[in-house]
C-alpha cells in the first residue's frame, strides 16, 4: 500500500501500517521491560514525524488542489490533475513563481515525516533501542522495510522537491551529518546490534545525501543494495547471537571463524559490501553518491568520503573482534558454539549473492555500463523542466576516475586501519581509547543524546503529566467533582433541615396546637355508651333545672 499508493493520503496509511508493525515487532518480547519500553519509544518519535507529514499533505491539498502523484485516466490527465501534472503545467506557473516559499514548507513538512520513519536527526533515537526485538525483524523492518520510507516518500515527491532548492539543501546536510554523526558512535559500541543499528542511521543519511543532491535515482539504488547487505549482516548477527548462546557483545566473542564457516564468510561478503570495495553491490550505488554530492557542493563530499572510512574501520572493527582472533567467551558459550541450521544459513548465502551481484544493474557508464537502475525509475525521478535539471554539472570522465579512486582508497585505508588495531594489534584500542579519554566517553555514551532527551522532553512531560494530575486532583477533583458533591451534600442537608424542621415543623406545630385545644373535650369523649347516658340525664337536668328555675322567676315577677 506504502509503495503502490497514487495518493499522499493512501500512502500515509501505508506509512502508519508499517509503523504499527514495527512498534507491535520491536516489543515482541513483551514480558521484559526494555522491549516494551522501546516499542513505546518508536511510537511516540515516530508520532513527532508524522504531524508534520500529515500538515505536509494538507498544505499539498490547499496548494495544488490535490494529494494524486498522477493521473490515472484520459479525463483526470486532460484536466490536469495530480502534483505531477499540475507542477509541468502551464496553469501552474503562478504558482512555482509566486509560491516557492509554499513548495520549500510543503517540502520541509514532509522532509519531518522523513526523518522520524527513516531516523534522521534529531528524531534518529528510537532506531537503536529497536533492537531489542526479534533479529529478523531487524534484518525486516529496520534495514530494508520502514526506515526506508521516508527516502521512498521524499523521492515519489521529488517533482515538488527540485522546486525548493532550499528544501533540498536540507535534506542533504541533515543526511550527511546524521551519517557521520551515526558512524562516529558506531566506532565504540560493543553490542552487535547495535552497531548495526548506528550502521543503519548512518546509511540512511548516505541516501538522503543523495536526495538533497538531487540524485534520486542513485538514493534509490543505495536503498535497494542497503536492503541486500545490511539485511545480510543483522541475519549474520542473529546467527553469530544463536552460535553464541545469546551473547551480543563482540568482547566476549572471537575465533569463530572456523566455528560458524557459514556464517562468518557470508557476513563478511556484507562487511565488503557496505565498506564500498568493488565490484560488490555498495561500491557502485555509494560511488554514485559521493559523485552526485561532490556535483553538489565539495563539503558535502568531504563528509561523505570522510563517513566511508568510518564505515569501512567500524565495521571490519566488528567482523575482527567477532570471528578472529582467541576466544573471549565464557566456558559455556565456547563448549555450545555451532554453526546455525539450513533454515538460517541459506537465507544467508542467497543475501550473500544478492550483496554481490545486487549492484551490477546500476554499473556506471564511466566503467562500460548503461546503468539500467536508473533508466528504470527515469519516469518518477526526472522532473521535465526543473530548476535542477537546468542546473545539473555533468562530471568529466576523469573528475568521476579520481573521485571512484578516491571512495576505494579510503575504504581500504579503513580495513587496514582496523586490521592494526584488532588484528596485529599495533595500536593498542585500549590505549587509543584512554588516550582520548572524554571523547570516547563521549562517543561510548552517544553524545548524551538520550539523558538529553530525557532532560528536555521526557521528564519535562512527566512533571506537566504531575502537574496535570495534581491539577485534575485539587483543582477539577477537589473544586469541580468534590466541591460539587459536596454543595450537593449541603443542599440536600439543607433541604432536609427545612423539609424536617420547617414544613413538617409547621404541620406538627399544628397538629400539636390542635391536641392542646383538645385536651379538655378528650375527657368527655370516653366512647363509653353509659358515660354518655350519665351525661345526657345528667344534662337533661340540668336544663330542666335551668328551665324550671327560670320559669319560676318568671312567673315570681309576673305576680
Amino acid at each position: 500500500m506504502l509503495v503502490l499508493a497514487n495518493n499522499m493520503l493512501l500512502m500515509f496509511v501505508g506509512w502508519e501500517g508499517v509503523g504499527l508493525c514495527s512498534y507491535l515487532l520491536i516489543g515482541f518480547y513483551f514480558l521484559r521491560k526494555s522491549a516494551t519500553n522501546a516499542g513505546n519509544k518508536a511510537f511516540i518519535v515516530n508520532r513527532i514525524g508524522d504531524a508534520g507529514f500529515i500538515l505536509g499533505i494538507l498544505l499539498t491539498a490547499v496548494t495544488f488542489g490535490t494529494i494524486r502523484f498522477t493521473s490515472a485516466g484520459l479525463a483526470d490527465a486532460a484536466a490536469g490533475s495530480g502534483i505531477l501534472q499540475a507542477l509541468h503545467s502551464a496553469l501552474s506557473e503562478h504558482i512555482i513563481a509566486a509560491g516557492a516559499p509554499v513548495l520549500t514548507t510543503i517540502a520541509l513538512l514532509l522532509f519531518v515525516g522523513a526523518c522520524g520513519k527513516s531516523a534522521q536527526l534529531p528524531l534518529y533515537v528510537w532506531l537503536p533501542d529497536a533492537m531489542e526485538g526479534p533479529t529478523p525483524v531487524s534484518a525486516l523492518i529496520h534495514a530494508a522495510t520502514m526506515v526506508t520510507a521516508g527516502v521512498y516518500m521524499v523521492v515519489r515527491m521529488n517533482a515538488i522537491y527540485q522546486l525548493a532548492p532550499l528544501a533540498m539543501d536540507v535534506v542533504a546536510v541533515v543526511g550527511v551529518v546524521t551519517a557521520i554523526f551515526a558512524a562516529s558512535m558506531a566506532l565504540v559500541q560493543n553490542d552487535i546490534k547495535k552497531v548495526l543499528a548506528y550502521s543503519t542511521i548512518s546509511q540512511l543519511g548516505y541516501m538522503f545525501l543523495a536526495l538533497g543532491a538531487g540524485a534520486f535515482a542513485a538514493g534509490i539504488f543505495h536503498l535497494m543494495t542497503h536492503a541486500f547487505f545490511k539485511a545480510l549482516l543483522f541475519l549474520g548477527a542473529g546467527s553469530v547471537i544463536h552460535a553464541m548462546s545469546g551473547e551480543q557483545d563482540i568482547q566476549k566473542m572471537g575465533g569463530l571463524w572456523d566455528k560458524v564457516p557459514i556464517t562468518a564468510k557470508t557476513f563478511l561478503v556484507a562487511t565488503l559490501a557496505i565498506a564500498g570495495i568493488p565490484p560488490l553491490a555498495g561500491f557502485f550505488s555509494k560511488d554514485e553518491i559521493l559523485g552526485r554530492a561532490f556535483e553538489r557542493h565539495p563539503a558535502l563530499w568531504i563528509v561523505g568520503f570522510i563517513t566511508a572510512g568510518m564505515t569501512a574501520f567500524y565495521m571490519f572493527r566488528l567482523a575482527f573482534l567477532t570471528f578472529f582472533g582467541y576466544s573471549r567467551a565464557d566456558q559455556h558459550a565456547q563448549e555450545h558454539v555451532h554453526e546455525s541450521p539450513r533454515s538460517m544459513t541459506i537465507p544467508l548465502m542467497i543475501l550473500a549473492v544478492l550483496s554481490i551481484i545486487g549492484g551490477w544493474i546500476g554499473w556506471p557508464p564511466s566503467l562500460g555500463g548503461s546503468n539500467q537502475f536508473e533508466k528504470f525509475l527515469e519516469p518518477v525521478t526526472s522532473t521535465a523542466g526543473s530548476m535542477e535539471s537546468a542546473k545539473a554539472v555533468t562530471q568529466t570522465s576523469t573528475t568521476e576516475y579520481r573521485l571512484m579512486i578516491a571512495s576505494i582508497a579510503i575504504a581500504v585505508a579503513g580495513i587496514w586501519l582496523a586490521y592494526e588495531f584488532y588484528r596485529t594489534k599495533r595500536f593498542a584500542p585500549e590505549i587509543v581509547a584512554g588516550k582520548m579519554g572524554p571523547f570516547y566517553k563521549l562517543l561510548f555514551r552517544k553524545y548524551y543524546v538520550d539523558e538529553i532527551y530525557d532532560a528536555l522532553f521526557v521528564n519535562r512531560t512527566k512533571d506537566l503529566g504531575t502537574l496535570l494530575g495534581q491539577f485534575d486532583a485539587k483543582v477539577i477533583d477537589g473544586v469541580g467533582v468534590d466541591g460539587t458533591g459536596w454543595l450537593a451534600r449541603f443542599g440536600s442537608t439543607l433541604s432536609m433541615w427545612w423539609d424536617k424542621w420547617i414544613i413538617d415543623g409547621l404541620l406538627n406545630f399544628g397538629a400539636k396546637f390542635t391536641q392542646l385545644l383538645s385536651f379538655p373535650v378528650r375527657f368527655l369523649q370516653t366512647g363509653t355508651f353509659s358515660s354518655y347516658a350519665l351525661l345526657i340525664l345528667l344534662g337533661l337536668a340540668i336544663l330542666l333545672g335551668y328551665y324550671q328555675q327560670h320559669l319560676h322567676i318568671v312567673l315570681r315577677g309576673a305576680r
